[in-house]
Formats: C-alpha cells, structure tokens, sequence
C-alpha cells in the first residue's frame, strides 16, 4: 500500500473526520514528520484563502495549522460551493470554473480525478505523511461509479483507511457494520481499524460491544475517543448548534441563518465570551430584541435577501436602527446593505438585479473573477485597531458609502460606517478574530468594558487538547503501522 498516505472515512457525515485528521497532524508533527491534510472533494460554504491565492474548504485550513504548514490548493483540489438544491459553484484548484448542476458535474467528475490525483501527487513529493479526509459515507451506494472523494480515491493511490463513528448520535456498531457491508471485497480489505467517537459514559460497559465488533468484522478497533465538551474548532460547513445563553451576558448578538450561509466561523470568536449571548435566527423563527445585528456573508446573496425579506427581517431592521441598534454587514451581507445588487452573468442564479436595503448609499456588481486574498491593516474604530483576515467575494461595489470606509487595509480602504455611526460594513472575513479589533467592535455596539479572549491562541489550545486525547485513547503504532515515516 501507498507509504506515506492515510484516509479517515466516516459511516456518516460529521462523524468527527475533520478532527480527527486534524487531531492526527498534530501528533505527527509532534513526532516531528513533515505531514499535510488533504481532502480530494469538499462541499462547504466555509471557505478559506491560501497562501498560493486560492480558495479551499475551511477544515483543511484549520488542518493546515495543526500540521504546522501553510495551506495551499492542493490540500482540497476540488471544492464545490452549493449555490441550489441541485447545483454549485466547482472550484478546481482554488479557482472557480463554472457552475454546475448535480448531474452536470457526474460527469466533469473525470476531469476533478485529475485534479486530485495530480494535486496528491505534489503533496507526496513534498511531504512525509498526508493524512486524507474523506467526504460524507463510502457507503452512499448511489455515489460509487466515479467516485473522487472516499473509496474511489483510495483505491485510486492504493491507500490504507480508517473508519469512523459518532457513538453520540446512537447506532453506532450498525454504522460501523452496515458501512463496512455495503463496500466491495477490496475496500473492505482496505479498512485497517475502527475509530469510535464522542464516547461519554463508563468504557467498562462499551467492552463487550467492541470485543463484539472485532470478532463479527475481523478489523481491530483502534480506540475509543471521548467526547471533549467545550471543543471549540472551525466548523466545515453546519452551524454547530446555537449558542448558549451566557448568565449575566451584557450584549445581546443576533445573526440571521441565511440559506446559503457562508463563512459563519466569523463568529467563533463571540461564541464563549461571558459578556456576549451570540444567537443564531434560522427560519420561522422570530428574531429576539438584540444590541447588534450581523449580516453574514451568502453564496446567493440575492436569493438570500430575497429570503430575508420573505422572514419579515427588514421591518425588523428598521425597528432595530429606528431603537439605536447597531448593524454590521460582513461579505454578502454588506452587499446587502446597500441600494442594489446586479448579478448580470447570472453566477449566483437568474441574471438580473435587486434592491438593497438602502441603508449605504453604495451598489454592487457581481463579476465573474473572485477577489480572494489575505488581508490585514486597521479598522477604523477606536482610533484605528489591527485586523488581519481574507476577502473571498465576486462582487465590485461603488458608491459615495465608500468614501467613509470601516478599514484601511494594506491593499487599500475596505467597507463603509454610516455617518450616524450606527451601520458598518466590510468585505473582511474575521472581523472578530485579533483581540483588539473583537474589543473595538463590541465596545462600538455598546458594551462598555469588553473582556475578550485570543482567539489564534484558543484554537491552538483546542488542537492540541485534541491531540493530547488521540495520543490518549488510540493505538498510534497500530494506526500508524501502514505509514513509512512512523516505522522505527
């Protein structure tokens, strides 16, 4: 088998496969290995900018930094950005090359495996170990001729691969055997171990259970995570639950669920202050009265203000700034914000053009090349605190708005403040995430001393916590036996 290549493959999607391979190039690099993640095909709203220009799936940037490496395009070849129920944006190699209907991209699913295969093949030159992702089942039976992102792949660079389960969710020896039933002789052959996950309770009661597992399937079970409460990571794509009311909270932090979201781990950061309940609105449900709104960013910005709309959200608004709220617009959502949107090439639906809300004196046209890059510089609050983050946006906006922008940025200004104060507007994805710009920000909407913490250094805790828990539960020599760098 493959030396320096192995897959974690779920029995279902969210099972804890992005952790996992994050977690795992945490302990390599531990180990002092040269690792990289890799992901053939992903389907995410949350995205991220790479060091090489591009645009990836936010879990291989979070995956990126726990291996200790600069992400680029070739940890996730193949993104696909879902702008229907039935389509998405494709994007090969960190650029955009169409969008496609589902049936549509079955069949470019040819030109993808290029893709991956090529971009494999350059992490294998550079790299000691690569640690591969895999995307929902294996056991979508409906998804096997021309598959990219599970067994396909693996069986494409003859890799060994390790499955997992969420025991939280229930089931979990009919999704570790049902799975492992539903693949082919050869694929079955391929799995080297079982990973249960989220186990919460008394191991003692589990053994029979997994003594079970390994005499019925013949695979070793490679160990038993627990569950880590208060695990704070990047989300790859659902939102993670709401946020907990915080006893005493100051701030009250309302976020519509746009249905196509993007982006949303721009709000990490507000999910464990003390002094902010941070509340995320999903249809039909009724906004509560709020000290800040936040617009977030959309892959169909003008289905999803159409969509707001429809949910009563700009009367809503209007009594929100009419009270003294403040609003923040970020991406989309300061698209938003302004008098109109024209999408005449039709690349986030129908071609044509919409209203604003009208509250920035500015329009935005959608255009067919993506502005993606890093950014940093100053907001323009408090007398100017540091940002750094990432533009990930089609649209080019101009209007007199502009002239007071909310940031001063490197490559230049960014946004616009309304000139009563009460409005901000950026295309800055991680507004939130430097200390000194979350201060700013929650100080301007109104609370009086924030207490913010680092989010960069919580991440790092959270990874290493995760490593620290693999290194604790699972069997590393047997997990890592296929592996040529972990030989001894």
């Amino acid at each position: 088998m493959n030396p320096n290549t192995l897959m974690v493959q779920g029995t279902t999607s969210d099972a804890g496969k992005s952790t996992l391979v994050a977690g795992l190039c945490r302990v390599l690099l531990r180990r002092g290995i040269r690792v990289a993640p890799f992901k053939p095909q992903n389907m995410a709203l949350n995205s991220a900018v790479t060091a090489d220009g591009g645009e990836i799936g936010r879990a291989q940037a979070l995956q990126a930094l726990a291996a200790g490496v600069l992400p680029t395009t070739d940890m996730n070849p193949v993104l696909l950005k879902p702008n229907s129920d039935t389509g998405a944006q494709v994007i090969i190699h960190g650029c955009a090359v169409a969008n496609m209907e589902a049936g549509v991209y079955h069949d470019y699913k040819k030109v993808a495996h290029q893709a991956v295969l090529a971009s494999h093949a350059r992490l294998s030159a550079a790299y000691d170990a690569i640690i591969v992702e895999g995307a929902g089942s294996p056991a979508e039976i409906n998804l096997r001729d021309g598959d990219i992102a599970n067994m396909g792949f693996a069986e494409a660079v003859d890799c060994p691969v390790i499955l997992i389960a969420d025991i939280d969710r229930g089931g979990v020896f009919a999704h570790l055997v049902g799975t492992l039933e539903l693949l082919s002789e050869t694929e079955q052959a391929r799995v080297t171990g079982f990973v249960i996950n989220r186990f919460r309770g008394d191991i003692k009661l589990l053994e029979s259970g997994l003594r079970w597992l390994e005499a019925h399937t013949g695979k070793p079970v490679l160990g038993v995570l627990p569950y880590l409460h208060g695990l704070a990571l990047d989300a790859e794509d659902a939102i993670a639950g709401n946020a907990q009311s915080q006893p005493g909270a100051a701030l009250s932090v309302v976020v519509p669920v746009l249905p196509r979201i993007s982006n949303h781990t721009d709000f990490e950061p507000l999910r464990t202050l003390p002094q902010v309940n941070l509340h995320f609105v999903g249809p039909g449900e009724t906004p509560p009265p709020a000290d800040l709104v936040i617009l977030p960013g959309s892959k169909s910005v003008r289905a999803d203000l159409a969509h707001l709309r429809a949910q009563g959200w700009e009367a809503y608004l209007a009594r929100h700034l009419r009270y003294g709220g403040k609003l923040i617009g970020i991406c989309g959502g300061f698209q938003m914000l302004g008098t109109r949107i024209d999408d005449p090439l039709g690349l986030e639906g129908a071609a044509g053009g919409s209203a604003g809300f009208g509250w920035l004196d500015f329009e935005t046209r959608l255009a067919a090349t993506k502005q993606l890059r890093n950014v940093a510089g100053s907001l323009l609050l408090d007398g100017g605190v540091p940002i750094a983050g990432y533009e990930i946006h089609g649209g080019v906006s101009s209007g007199p708005a502009l002239s007071l922008p909310s940031a001063l940025l490197d490559a230049g200004t960014d946004g616009a403040i309304s000139v009563d104060g009460q409005i901000l507007g950026s295309y800055v994805h991680g507004l939130f995430d430097r200390p000194e710009a979350c201060t700013a920000l929650l100080r301007w909407a109104g609370l009086a001393k924030p207490v913010v913490s680092d989010h960069a250094a919580r991440r790092e805790t959270a990874i290493d916590r995760l490593a620290d828990s693999i290194e604790q539960h699972l069997d590393l020599d047997l997990l890592f036996k296929s592996l040529k760098a972990c030989a001894a």
